[in-house]
């Protein structure tokens, strides 16, 4: 079976990475012949992401070799048996692509791991991001697939609208444990480490807990550690490391952490997030607080192996447990790294990855 995987992000987008890449070589092992075609190129995507002052003709530049890029898919796509596509084929517009595929007669496998589909808060700038986005292509995308992948039931609810249930799977973002290892103890004398690990548009998250951080820094000593934020972030009182993400040094930033926190807003959009931040926070052995909403609830067992929090007071009684007892955070390292391996390790979910890739190729073959 040789399946075209079609992705929007290159290795250094997260979705990508933990959604498609880690998975290929157990497909490849299996007998799957995987080529993957991303439409930003690392370039692109590290210019796009990183650089505050953009060139639009700079960008326009990228965006029509993209464009190329997936001209040439729909030739490639002759030659392959399937195609996996990941979010969207194309950042603008309706489902062209998918749509051209499906006429081609080739079975498309749709993985969804964002509410991608829901529409900016109304403004002028966010009537323009809906009409380039076209949310209206994810329900079309749906439609058009033989078999469908999604990180949470959420998600799996929302697919169920346009399709049947059973051709909707739920298939966890996961971690390759192997190369997400166990963190180091604190050593002697070294302050304890709070952390974050994000991007700059999941950092202002950050500002939920900046009352918290500066009623713990009046009772503790501790370091709080942020990275990939985008910006420097100063709290009164409060030590602070910034330090800019690193795909090299991801792993062990993560752990490098004795706490991990995960703060979110309390609205619609957080419902599709996959909560994979917890996960990898669990995986590496760091006890974790994080809000009390969407995945996490699926994941962390209050008080077993991670805390869940919603209002500020919360947040300061949990995360002052876990400074103080050692012994606890202990337990919830090994804990959560048990979660992680029976529920979220590419080892569980790989193989119902490729059960979904063969079941869409032979019904297609029937």
């Amino acid at each position: 079976m040789k399946v075209l995987f079609i992705v929007p992000y290159p290795k250094e987008g997260p979705s990508y990475r933990y959604r498609v890449e880690q998975f290929i070589p157990f497909l490849e092992q299996n007998g799957v012949k995987c080529r993957v075609s991303s439409f930003m190129s690392s370039d692109f995507y590290n210019y796009l992401y990183r650089q505050k002052k953009r060139d639009t003709l700079k960008l326009l530049y990228y965006f029509l070799q993209g464009t190329a890029r997936r001209v040439l898919d729909l030739f490639r796509a002759e030659a392959a048996d399937l195609i996996f596509v990941h979010l969207e084929a194309f950042p603008i517009g309706p489902p062209v692509l998918e749509w051209l595929w499906t006429r081609l007669k080739k079975p498309i496998v749709f993985d969804l791991d964002d509410a991608i589909f829901m529409k900016k808060k109304v403004g002028s700038n966010n009537r323009l991001v809906n009409f380039l986005k076209y949310p209206a292509k994810i329900p079309g995308i749906i439609k058009l697939s033989s078999q469908v992948t999604v990180c949470n039931d959420y998600l799996k609810q929302y697919a169920a609208q346009y399709i049947p249930e059973d051709r909707i799977h739920v298939i966890p973002t996961s971690i390759d444990i192997g190369q997400f290892g166990i963190k180091k103890d604190l050593a002697k004398g070294d302050p304890l480490t709070i952390g974050w690990i994000g991007s700059h548009t999941t950092a202002p998250y950050l500002d939920l807990l900046r009352g918290v951080f500066e009623a713990l820094s009046k009772k503790y000593d501790f370091v709080l550690k942020i990275v990939g934020a985008g910006r420097d972030f100063q709290i009164p009182g409060v030590k602070i490391i910034n330090r800019e993400w690193n795909l090299g040094r991801d792993v062990e930033e993560f752990q490098s952490l004795d706490i991990g926190v995960y703060p979110l807003p309390s609205d619609e959009w957080i419902k599709g997030k996959t909560g994979f931040k917890t996960c990898q926070y669990l995986s590496v052995g760091v006890p974790c607080v994080v809000s009390n909403l969407g995945r996490n609830r699926e994941i962390i067992q209050d008080g077993v192996n991670g805390f869940l929090a919603l209002d500020e007071q919360e947040w300061v009684n949990k995360l002052s447990l876990l400074i103080e007892d050692k012994d606890m955070r202990k337990r919830f390292a090994q804990a959560g790294r048990k979660t992680v391996r029976e529920r979220f390790s590419v080892d569980v979910n790989a193989p119902r990855l490729l059960a979904v890739l063969r079941q869409a190729y032979n019904e297609h073959r029937r």
